[in-house]
């Protein structure tokens, strides 16, 4: 996927992902290729857990894809690679997606008061 047509919550959950300086250094690792977590945790210096912790939420956004693999001694294996993407943001992009938050998502000021 090339270019994405995010919803306002699609581009509320990226950028929030995005903003988590741990969770930019795991992308970027990600960006020299495929790694699975034991190895990714070594060359992060970040524990097991808490890389899988940040993982997840890179997966659940969109932004990195998990498959399973068996190793030579069958041992299973979670293999982590980026799932292409090209986020463009600009006024306009914003306000297309901002007007399909849902009313959860809603920052104040975006609902009329009743009357």
């Amino acid at each position: 996927m090339s270019k994405w047509e995010l919803t306002g919550d699609q581009l509320s959950q990226v950028m929030a992902t995005l903003a988590n300086p741990h969770r930019l250094r795991v992308l970027a690792a990600l960006t020299r290729g495929r790694n699975y977590v034991s190895r990714l945790a070594r060359e992060l210096e970040i524990s097991r857990p808490l890389l899988q912790v940040h993982l997840r939420r890179l997966t659940d956004a969109g932004l990195v894809a998990a498959t399973l693999e068996l190793s030579a001694d069958g041992k299973a294996m979670k293999y982590y690679e980026v799932v292409p993407f090209n986020i463009h943001l600009t006024p306009d992009t914003v306000a297309a997606a901002a007007r399909t938050l849902a009313l959860d998502g809603a920052v104040s000021g975006d609902v009329e008061p009743n009357p």
